[in-house]
């Protein structure tokens, strides 16, 4: 049975993203990112946004508005993880890249970062798909002569790509620097939480907090493995008397195809999950929660003061204005 709301059930559409030393927080009208810099001071920079939602209203209707803040996510977290890289110690910074530096060569600072991060959400889109979607099909379709064309094939195919997407992310949670990012992504999930509550904004409140939060992106990611196997059931592909390798090239395009769809109804399904307390959001929120307990760790004080100096700048004027 549902609980009502009040204000100790009280959920924000804040949303953050850990960084390299920071955390970058979005809020309504405001988004923040603050950054521990070597020398221990905190640094703190606050935009107002321009939302592309309030320029075209129907990038805001169901289905379509989750591939838009999807992408709209991805393009924000490499521009502030490309801000915080910024403060690292010059002998732990990367060299540029050759692409970058031709394109830092042969075009204005303004163009050159907007290309370089414009190639990166490209590379990082293109990856998720190869990796997440055009693989697991490729190793499903080596079944076929089991499998079939059914329901089975959609299933196994589903399987597959959620052990893949695992194993992805307990492979980058072994990398040594990844553990600080992890700590980092707890301490903004730990301050949403206190924020909520209605608790004042300390480390002290912000630790007593749970580190797994159900509006998290990690959560986001697992509904759209699950809800991909639903969707590719419901389209069958043909198949008999074509070619094996026109066939699962023709999969291959339908789940690309399909794509703005599944994460559509992935991100209606968070957004349903924030808003109410159930046993079908304890369900549904269950999955992202237990793979945060690899994504998220334990924070130290120093990193909740981060977390909390990003969080205090996007809060509303106005009470509730950012009402989930």
């Amino acid at each position: 049975m549902a609980t009502k709301k009040t204000e100790e059930t009280f959920r924000t559409s804040i949303g953050g993203q850990a960084l390299i030393e920071g955390i970058m927080m979005r809020g309504p009208k405001k988004q923040a990112i603050a950054v521990r810099k070597p020398d221990g001071e905190i640094e703190v920079r606050t935009e107002d946004l321009k939302l592309t939602g309030d320029r075209h209203p129907i990038l805001k209707w169901p289905i379509i508005r989750g591939t838009v803040n999807l992408l709209a996510s991805m393009v924000n977290g490499v521009k502030a993880l490309t801000y915080s890289a910024q403060f690292m110690p010059e002998e732990e910074q990367e060299e540029p890249s050759k692409l970058d530096k031709w394109i830092e060569e042969h075009f204005s600072s303004e163009t050159a970062e907007k290309l370089i991060i414009g190639l990166a959400v490209v590379l990082g889109v293109g990856l998720a798909v190869v990796l997440f979607f055009m693989l697991p099909t490729f190793l499903a379709s080596l079944l076929d002569p089991v499998l079939g064309n059914g329901i089975w094939y959609n299933l196994v195919e589903g399987v597959i790509r959620m052990v893949i997407f695992i194993a992805y992310i307990w492979l980058v949670s072994r990398m040594k620097d990844i553990r600080r990012v992890w700590m980092y992504h707890g301490a903004e999930h730990k301050t949403i939480f206190c924020y909520e509550a209605g608790l004042e904004l300390t480390p002290e409140n912000a630790g007593k907090q749970p580190r797994c939060h159900p509006r998290c992106g990690t959560s986001f990611m697992i509904l759209v493995m699950l809800i991909s196997i639903l969707v590719f059931s419901l389209v069958r592909i043909p198949g008999e008397g074509w070619n094996k390798a026109v066939t699962v090239l023709v999969r291959m395009g339908v789940r690309i195809l399909l794509l703005p769809v599944v994460i559509g109804l992935s991100y209606e399904l968070i957004k349903y999950a924030g808003r109410h307390d159930n046993w079908f959001t304890k369900v549904i929120s269950a999955p992202g929660k237990a793979l945060q307990r690899l994504t998220t760790a334990e924070p130290d004080v120093s990193m909740l003061e981060v977390a909390i100096a990003a969080l205090k700048p996007v809060l509303p004027e106005t009470k509730g204005e950012d009402r989930w």
